[in-house]
């Protein structure tokens, strides 16, 4: 796509990264470009600064239709949704409504790894670029992550491999724009993101993007254990490969699983163990699946096996998610702030270690915390809440689970919750920050939460040391 003296609205400049990249690779192309964003100039001053060296112009706190209907690129922030009145104007004008990764995968010029799902994401696209880097180094890793695609893009090659971690916002940009990567991996399929969605059927239909407009050559990794998965592969051109913890239904060349303690991949010379439960460095059931498909993803790209087991054993995890931040006076503080939703805290949950004090709560997704309730009733011994426009319905969830006693408290400070938490008098204990719900409200966003965590928890340690 040509951008030399086009005319580009980029809408939403956001916090993450993924608009400061674009407003900067739209410039540096030679667009007039326009960055507007509701938000203050004072939330925004981060991302504004890094673009002070290029002829850009701001509008913040306020979107004009002027910027919409004169232009001829709108550039939509993911968290935008498509029904935006301000989509509209640009489309009626006959502007080309885009995405950042809409605009890469246009210019990449190398094949594309993508990865989607409701958990896992995230670790299994970091553990996938991981494991490509021991083998190519160049191996270039971005998207839903705070790394800006387009930032990259002068690096990449015909021959580098890209990982892309992709969400089910911008997989409605993609499946607008019918593009799909060329080897795609579902992690699973729960209920996430239902404020935007409404019901699940959407939010499949979103997800299931990332395959959808594969070639009959290319690759989807799907969880076999996933019913929503088993189905959604009767409906895709591409190839199927299975991964998981048990014996896939399909042994596919490529497909990878755990079977007892041993990693094991299926190729066209029969089944090869390439690595043991001892070389990952992480905990828990479903990092075992995280593991295993990217093993596949990895093998899809042509990564030799003998290199598997040296590279998981070098990997030790992402941050924000599970993440030990200290142990201090007989607490071990877990940051999970990516836990936004109640089936990646039930994980948490199920796999940290007792008495566990639970830092839980925040912004409403329209989901259901009636299972989050019962398994918090097995395995937590006192709840800290913060306040949030789900924090009620999730206290209501506990309450009706019994655990009304164990409920210390609603906080409308994170500082206030950390310290009461640590103050309780159950010790050795871990101090789990697993919310089940979104950050907006008291945080900018899930990270600036654990930023936040990071931060108070070493700030209580100093004082006490």
């Amino acid at each position: 796509m040509e951008l030399r003296g086009k005319k580009v609205t980029v809408m939403g400049l956001g916090v993450h990264g993924g608009g400061l990249g674009v407003a900067r690779y739209c410039a540096e192309q030679g667009a007039v470009v326009t960055v507007t964003d509701l938000r203050t100039p004072e939330l925004l001053r981060e991302s504004i600064d890094a673009l002070a060296d290029l002829p850009i112009t701001f509008v913040l706190g306020e979107h004009r239709e002027c910027d919409f209907a004169e232009c001829d690129i709108v550039v939509q922030n993911p968290a935008v949704p498509a029904t935006s009145p301000y989509v509209a104007i640009a489309r009626a004008a006959g502007a080309a409504v885009e995405m950042e990764m809409t605009l890469f995968f246009r210019q990449c010029p190398a094949p594309i790894i993508g990865i989607t799902g409701s958990k896992g994401k995230t670790t299994t696209a970091t553990l996938t670029a991981h494991l490509l880097r021991s083998w190519r180094s160049d191996t270039v890793l971005a998207g839903n992550m705070r790394i800006s695609a387009l930032a990259q893009l002068a690096t990449i090659t015909p021959n580098t491999l890209v990982v892309l971690e992709l969400s089910s916002f911008v997989l409605e940009g993609l499946d607008g724009a019918g593009l799909s990567p060329h080897v795609a991996a579902i992690t699973n399929i729960h209920p996430d993101h239902l404020d935007r969605y409404g019901t699940m059927e959407p939010y499949i239909a979103a997800k299931a993007a990332i395959g959808r407009h594969q070639r009959p050559s290319d690759v989807l990794v799907l969880l076999d254990t996933d019913p929503v998965l088993q189905h959604l592969a009767h409906t895709m051109p591409g190839q199927i490969c299975w991964s998981g913890v048990d014996a896939p239904r399909q042994r596919t060349v490529g497909s990878a699983w755990w079977y007892d303690d041993a990693l094991l991949v299926a190729t066209h010379d029969g089944v090869v163990h390439v690595a043991s439960r001892r070389d990952v460095q992480m905990n828990g059931r479903h990092h075992l699946a995280n593991v295993a498909m990217a093993v596949a993803l990895a093998v899809q790209n042509g990564m030799p096996l003998a290199l598997i087991a040296g590279a998981l054993r070098s990997f030790t995890g992402v941050e924000h998610r599970q993440e030990r931040v200290a142990e201090h006076a007989g607490h071990t503080f877990i940051n999970d702030t990516a836990a936004t939703m109640p089936d990646a805290a039930i994980v948490a949950l199920e796999c940290m270690p007792k008495p566990i004090i639970w830092i839980a709560g925040g912004a409403d997704k329209k989901l259901d915390f009636t299972q989050l309730a019962a398994v918090a009733h097995a395995h937590v011994a006192n709840v800290v809440l913060l306040q949030g426009t789900a924090t009620a319905r999730l206290e209501q969830a506990l309450c009706e689970a019994g655990l009304g006693d164990r409920i210390v408290g609603v906080f409308d400070t994170f500082d206030g919750a950390i310290r009461h938490a640590h103050a309780l008098n159950v010790r050795p204990a871990t101090i789990l920050l697993s919310p089940g719900c979104a950050s907006f409200g008291m945080f900018r966003n899930e990270f600036h939460r654990g930023e936040e965590f990071r931060r108070i928890v070493a700030q209580l340690c100093a004082e006490e040391s």
